[in-house]
């Protein structure tokens, strides 16, 4: 089930209500000017796999998505192959993550980190 999306950028990407206030509580707790960066790299067992990791420095051409006190980076190449998707915090029984919905994504793998296109 996806949360409520309120805000989607030029490229298509957009953060649900859940991940901002989940990527917003932990940035909380980080120093001042911390953001999650999401990036696509080779790897995983579907072929790409999501990174995700909190820094400091931005780039000139970061794609920036801002929402209620998350900031989320993600590099021009990444933004290739996240056209379209939906970052999403699901907390179920299954257990709580970052899920990214990519309708550019032709196969997942049981584990939702990893996918081909």
């Amino acid at each position: 089930m996806t949360s409520q999306v309120t805000e989607t950028s030029q490229e298509g990407v957009s953060l649900s209500d859940s991940a901002a206030r989940r990527i917003a509580k932990i940035l909380s707790a980080e120093p001042d000017g911390t953001c999650l960066r999401i990036s696509v790299e080779g790897g995983g067992c579907s072929g790409f796999q999501y990174k995700y990791d909190l820094v400091r420095e931005r780039e000139a051409d970061d794609l920036v998505l801002e929402k209620d006190g998350a900031t989320v980076l993600i590099d021009p190449i990444s933004v290739q192959y996240m056209a379209g998707s939906v970052v999403d915090y699901v907390d179920d029984i299954m257990g709580q993550s970052f899920q990214i919905q990519n309708p550019l994504a032709a196969a997942g793998c049981g584990c939702g980190t990893s996918f081909s296109i």
